[in-house]
């Protein structure tokens, strides 16, 4: 768009103005299509970086589906179909209120490439079709959605900090962990490169919310006897906003590789 000085009408030159002043601070708009947005890097969370972010309000701008955490790790965070829910120990679900803090978070404007019919025998079989959607991405970044009847899914939901400051592989002790059969559920998730690793979670981060909404979580283990639909994108960009407080720049921020592990599952 090009900008034309204005003549001497003033309704032209307030117009001119207001113009400029949306050039000089663009408002927060969603991501092109599949394109990743993340708010700060999992490293960050793993050292408890985790008072304040990005609210929710801004976050629901950029995109419709994605996953991560509130707050002082207060619950996991699902994001579908435009609405943010907290999903919090011992099985309460609530949508996010607006000013909401995200520490940490990732989402994406969901346009699936392809959709199949899939059986899921355990949490791995998920990367084997994902390879069978896309195996020529396996150094790109893949979300997906998964909706069906789960014969098992087990999940955690972490309780928050008991301190400031307190590590993410701290909290693996004193999470929820709840199994549950036969359940109606839609599952949201990523697919990370190996090499993302501590910036993301390198390979599978799924979170879920049950059809009734009464149930949700950080995936652990699933399974599936019938058929659940399963929908996947490949995503090639990626923005990430980095927190600019005090807490971030004064982490070590130092890869913990075998943590991670430990406290995603």
């Amino acid at each position: 768009m090009s900008l034309k000085p204005p003549g001497t009408n003033p309704a032209a030159h307030t117009n001119f103005e207001e113009i400029l002043s949306e050039a000089a601070s663009p408002r927060i708009t969603a991501m092109e299509k599949n394109h990743i947005y993340q708010y700060s890097l999992l490293n960050a969370l793993m050292d408890g970086v985790s008072e304040t972010g990005i609210s929710v309000s801004k976050f629901q701008e950029k995109g419709n589906q994605g996953l991560g955490t509130f707050s002082r790790m207060d619950g996991e965070l699902l994001f579908l179909d435009g609405t943010v829910y907290k999903l919090r120990a011992g099985g309460d679900i609530s949508v996010a209120s607006p000013d909401e803090q995200i520490p940490y978070g990732v989402c994406t404007n969901f346009v699936p490439d392809d959709t199949k019919q899939v059986t899921l025998a355990d949490k791995s079989s998920i990367e084997q079709e994902l390879e069978r959607f896309k195996p020529h991405a396996t150094n790109l970044f893949l979300s997906y959605r998964i909706t069906g009847r789960f014969t098992h899914i087990k999940a955690r939901t972490v309780r928050g900090q008991e301190y400031k400051g307190q590590p993410l592989s701290e909290l693996k002790d004193n999470q929820f962990v709840k199994d549950y059969e036969n359940i109606d559920a839609t599952i949201i998730g990523f697919r990370s490169p190996k090499s993302w690793q501590g910036f993301a979670v390198a390979g599978q981060h799924l979170h879920f919310i049950s059809e009734d909404h009464k149930a949700g979580g950080h995936i652990l283990e699933l399974s599936s006897d019938g058929e659940v639909s399963m929908t996947v994108a490949v995503s090639s960009s990626i923005h990430i906003d980095l927190p600019t407080s005090d807490e971030f720049n004064d982490a070590e921020l130092t890869l913990d590789d075998a943590g991670i592990k430990r406290a995603e599952g």
